[in-house]
């Protein structure tokens, strides 16, 4: 049923705990009728919050989804993308709440979380507990240097030695196992952090569910009892290049070891709920839970979160802890995680001194997404579409994973299809009955998800008004947002990279990621 407001009273002075899953997928958790008991505490949760099961995320990967949800801008808006890493130019949900007087903390243990790229700016007290490079390296006077540094060789050079010594420590995580969890570490970082603040936004990204998985033992053995972690194909470059083969029994495995970490992930939630009720802080607080991105395990062919935004990636949990919002399961609201942004500014009572509040794209409002007919004027920031059961999507060229890949492919001896889905942009209108994806190099694709949730049956070019109209939607969202597609009057886009200005490409340079 739709969501229901209980109040229109505003809530400044509201306490917000804002907490991301990384890579969690929908369907995974016991919260959202998943079979086996991933979330206890969750599904504890569930109770006393209102769970969407169409909620939409801008994007199937963490950069530009972040940038999403701390801007209430969409990706071609703000721009922060795998073309140029960095979010530049905008005003943070941080920031404005800072500037109210909020005390202000991110920990995450994900590395594109940081100073370098911007993410973190607004945030009085921020720590990244990335294993592979310390917080010091990612933040700080360096990040500054590192993304000014183009012009020094010197510089550039200890870069790239740091890059490469990361990789090949991420390597060795993936293939042999190692590195302990730091999700303990930002539970604990946290609950210190609220303890002492009056009014705090607090944001936290618990990682542990993404590649590669290692999941602590007590949980490995309930969910994956037998399975060597470290035997598993834990690197998606290699099974989505044709380099190496999984078949049932293994993705079984590798489910397994998934689930026991969304497991692990539960129960520090416990930990920090749990203390957020012992101190009588639980009621005056807003807690928001999501999913940046899902991820694949082997459906369309494809492992992990890349090239494609398929719903295991884009239809991802949300669940919202408010006075004001009905605790209920509510399957008929299309909820897009910019939403978020103006959600957290309407339950603090802060306008924003970026994009300022839109209370039509707040999960408090009795007017929620109800904006017929109201489309901002064209290079309006934030602007909204006509109609309101509508989530959209985007997935820029794919450097940075599509340069891993090809590694992968040319150390097997395989030579990839540059008219592929590797290569190709794509942009996607869902709604509770339908999507639409439109692609680059290879041909749009459109599926009744009412009645085909896998998306395995193709009704582009069917005639099927639903598909019809959420086509028309994605061409009018992408002129709204003024999205730079490539000149695809041929069926392709050219090089990958043409379109890059030169700076983005030597930041992609100092990264590692293209040569």
């Amino acid at each position: 049923m739709d969501c229901r407001v209980l109040s229109m009273t505003a809530a400044d002075g509201t306490n917000v705990l804002f907490v991301v899953l990384d890579t969690v997928r929908k369907d995974h958790l016991s919260a959202y009728g998943y079979d086996e008991p991933t979330t206890p505490t969750l599904e504890t949760f569930a109770e006393e919050a209102a769970v969407f099961e169409h909620a939409v995320a801008p994007a199937p990967w963490t950069l530009p989804v972040h940038a999403s949800m701390f801007t209430g801008l969409y990706p071609s808006e703000h721009e922060a993308t795998q073309e140029d890493p960095y979010l530049e130019g905008a005003t943070t949900l941080a920031e404005s709440l800072s500037a109210a007087g909020y005390d202000t903390a991110c920990y995450s243990s994900n590395a594109w979380i940081t100073s370098y790229t911007n993410l973190t700016a607004g945030f009085d007290d921020h720590d990244n507990f990335f294993q592979i490079m310390p917080a010091e390296f990612l933040s700080g006077p360096l990040a500054s240097l590192w993304q000014t540094m183009n012009d020094n060789d010197t510089l550039r050079g200890v870069a790239d030695r740091l890059v490469q010594l990361g990789n090949k420590v991420h390597e060795h995580f993936a293939s042999e196992g190692g590195g302990d969890t730091k999700t303990p570490a930002v539970i604990d970082k946290t609950i210190e952090f609220v303890d002492d603040s009056e009014d705090f936004f607090a944001f936290i990204n618990l990682m542990d569910a993404h590649l590669p998985y290692h999941p602590p033992e007590e949980y490995a053995e309930e969910f994956a009892p037998g399975v060597d972690s470290a035997e598993v194909c834990q690197n998606s470059k290699e099974y989505n290049s044709g380099a190496r083969d999984i078949d049932a029994e293994e993705w079984d495995d590798i489910e397994g070891l998934y689930d026991a970490e969304i497991r692990h992930i539960d129960d520090q939630l416990d930990r920090l709920f749990t203390h957020l009720k012992d101190t009588g802080q639980w009621e005056d607080t807003m807690v928001v839970v999501c999913a940046d991105h899902g991820e694949l395990h082997g459906e369309h062919d494809l492992y992990g979160h890349e090239f494609c935004i398929y719903d295991p990636l884009v239809n991802v949990p949300c669940m919202v802890k408010h006075p004001e919002i009905e605790a209920e399961h509510d399957d008929e609201t299309v909820v897009e995680l910019v939403d978020l942004y103006h959600s957290v500014l309407d339950a603090t009572g802060v306008d924003g001194d970026g994009v300022t509040l839109d209370r039509t794209r707040s999960l408090l409002s009795a007017d929620y997404r109800e904006f017929a007919g109201e489309a901002a004027p064209s290079g309006t920031e934030g602007a909204h579409g006509p109609r309101g059961d509508v989530g959209f999507v985007e997935y820029h060229q794919p450097v940075v994973e599509l340069r891993q890949l090809e590694g992968k492919a040319s150390a097997a001896g395989i030579t990839l299809d540059t008219d592929s889905r590797f290569y190709s942009r794509m942009g996607a209108a869902r709604s509770t009955e339908g999507k639409y994806i439109h692609c680059t190099r290879i041909p749009d694709e459109a599926y009744r998800i009412d009645d085909d949730p896998g998306e395995t049956d193709d009704l582009a070019g069917s005639d099927d008004e639903i598909l019809d109209g959420l086509e028309d939607e994605l061409t009018d969202f992408i002129d709204r947002v003024d999205a730079d597609w490539p000149d695809e009057a041929d069926g392709t886009d050219g090089e990958v990279l043409d379109e890059m200005d030169d700076g983005a490409k030597d930041r992609l340079k100092d990264l590692g990621y293209i040569d």
